[in-house]
């Protein structure tokens, strides 16, 4: 695990969001993984405190062990055990199904994005497009939701990222390559 300086940020989720699903805020939950050692645990274990001392649910226990791990600097922002992965989505005044058919039709995506860089595994219409980027190990899951009859979002997320550096700079690049898809598409 990377060894970081502790994050000058809060956690993402406010404490009134986290007490109501867990019972705890977060100054309660850092204590009481502090208290149980966590600072030398792997993310596993702390995910196995939760779960066998404090009766957290599965979603909660993640939820409380990365952002325990990034208040304690043991987790960058964006880190996954698998690596880092960022998501960006930008809302686009286009019916879903068109900006769906944008991603997922190799013609119609080549006049956004400059390079052959998706290589589609699993498609599902008007919902999802998932692939490999043309590193070859990294992933990308795209997601697709109506807002209205006249406007969709989409959500990219590119995962199995190999350092913060590379996430930042592919966090830019889909943001600049949705703007681009967005002014395309309107």
């Amino acid at each position: 695990m990377t060894t970081t300086k502790k994050t000058t940020e809060g956690p993402r989720m406010s404490d009134a969001a986290v007490k109501a699903k867990t019972g705890k805020v977060w100054k309660e939950w850092f204590a009481i993984l502090d208290k149980a050692g966590a600072r030398k645990m792997t993310h596993k274990e702390i995910v196995q405190v939760l779960d066998s001392e404090q009766n957290v649910g599965p979603w909660w226990r993640q939820m409380v062990t990365a952002t325990y791990e990034q208040q304690r600097g043991l987790r960058d922002l964006h880190q996954k055990p698998e690596g880092y992965q960022v998501s960006i989505s930008r809302t686009v005044k286009v019916p879903l199904s068109s900006l769906f058919k944008a991603f997922a039709n190799e013609n119609s995506r080549s006049r956004w994005l400059p390079e052959d860089g998706l290589t589609i595994s699993k498609s599902t219409a008007n919902k999802s497009v998932r692939g490999i980027w043309k590193d070859g190990k990294t992933s990308l899951e795209i997601n697709f939701y109506p807002k209205s009859e006249t406007a969709s979002q989409v959500v990219v997320q590119h995962s199995k990222l190999p350092d913060a550096k590379a996430a930042a700079r592919m966090k830019a690049y889909w943001a600049k390559i949705l703007d681009h898809v967005r002014d395309t598409l309107e």
